[in-house]
């Protein structure tokens, strides 16, 4: 058993990626979200949430919320993996929406992930279709960078996950003090 635990919550394989780069990296022990009923972080001393970012929202988050008690005394870290490219303002936006109701101090990181209309489900697909349409003709420039992704991906999509994007987390996890107790 490994000191760091990852509970991954991964909607399209993004999230799921980095998360194996993670255990690749550190020996970590990996678990989705939905198959960690346990809720039992005592043989742990870092935990690690990472989920995919839909709507604003960070997959599987709900956890970390429901667990605080149990997680007294760990390090706690939050990995968001969205098909954006970072921008401080947006990412501040998500930070604020997810980790609200939550202790100060629990850090939040940002990799890139993919957009692949093939791996979606027909209502996220079609939610996805429809507000492409609606950004159809406009300047790139005049958009958000979620918008300018949604565009720049196309039909055929693109996959910008890259195992460089988690060298901040793993910066983290060096750290003597890395985050509250």
């Amino acid at each position: 058993m490994s000191e760091l635990l990852v509970l991954y919550k991964s909607k399209y394989g993004s999230t799921k990626k980095y998360v194996q780069w993670l255990q690749e990296e550190t020996g970590c022990d990996v678990f989705p979200v939905e198959e960690y009923k346990n809720g039992d972080f005592s043989g742990y001393s870092t935990v690690i949430f990472a989920g995919g970012i839909y709507a604003g929202g960070i997959a599987g988050l709900s956890v970390l919320k429901k667990n605080l008690r149990s997680l007294s005394g760990k390090y706690v870290a939050v990995l968001a993996v969205g098909a954006s490219p970072f921008d401080q303002k947006a990412f501040d936006q998500v930070k604020a929406q997810n980790m609200r109701g939550l202790p100060e101090g629990i850090p939040v990181f940002y990799a890139r992930g993919a957009y692949d209309e093939k791996k979606m489900s027909l209502k996220d697909r079609t939610l996805c279709r429809m507000l492409k349409k609606t950004l159809a003709g406009k300047e790139l420039s005049q958009l958000e960078p979620w918008q300018q992704a949604l565009m720049e991906a196309g039909d055929e999509g693109h996959d910008w996950t890259d195992s460089k994007e988690l060298v901040p987390l793993l910066k983290y996890l060096k750290e003597p003090e890395k985050a509250l107790r």
